[in-house]
């Protein structure tokens, strides 16, 4: 049976367990259907983040497009967009992909962020951005469960839920925070980003 899309206050639950994650491309094809109000959002997440960008594209054949050697079809977007769609990327970084307690973000954070700085040296820019995404999954992810039990910050009727600190989560987040801005501001990095989206968008 076809998800139904009639509760746009909904949020999707989110898993520690990545096979679990219900992602951003999922909901919008959901919401393709409602153009007004997925223009509203889109409308309102630009403007909550100072500026213009140009969209992840969510109708590109993610199924079979190989980005490492097609890397002029990838599209930065905005914040984690398209981080459980592209590959190979996906399939070489998710496995190192934890946060559930310190020692397990730790270790993740460390190896993946060793991925960011191998993809850079390579001048895999894709690789490079997707390893940033994956770092701030594991920031906004933990960030969520120190918040909410269970990750869930809306119950069923699309209210939120009262706050329950999680210290432990509290810090797998602020783990997470370290690498990712480490490389959300490598300089490298930032001129390899300019160059793909003056050449690709």
């Amino acid at each position: 049976m076809a998800q139904s899309c009639r509760r746009f206050t909904a949020r999707p639950v989110e898993s520690e367990q990545p096979g679990a994650e219900i992602n951003y491309f999922q909901k919008l094809q959901c919401m393709r259907k409602q153009p007004f109000i997925l223009n509203f959002l889109k409308w309102g997440k630009d403007k909550k983040e100072g500026g213009k960008s140009v969209p992840f594209d969510y109708d590109l054949d993610f199924e079979h497009i190989d980005f490492r050697k097609n890397p002029e079809k990838y599209r930065v977007g905005r914040g984690e967009q398209g981080v459980l769609l592209v590959e190979p990327y996906k399939s070489e970084i998710l496995p190192h992909w934890r946060f559930k307690t310190p020692d397990e973000a730790k270790k993740s954070s460390e190896k993946i962020y060793e991925q960011f700085l191998e993809y850079k040296k390579n001048k895999d820019f894709v690789g490079a951005d997707m390893t940033r995404k994956f770092l701030q999954m594991g920031y906004t992810r933990a960030r969520r469960y120190t918040n909410y039990k269970g990750g869930r910050k809306y119950d069923e009727n699309g209210e939120v839920i009262e706050r329950q600190i999680d210290p432990v989560k509290a810090k797998s987040a602020a783990i997470f925070e370290e690498k990712w801005k480490l490389a959300r501001t490598d300089e490298e990095y930032l001129k390899m980003k300019k160059a793909h989206q003056k050449e690709f968008g």
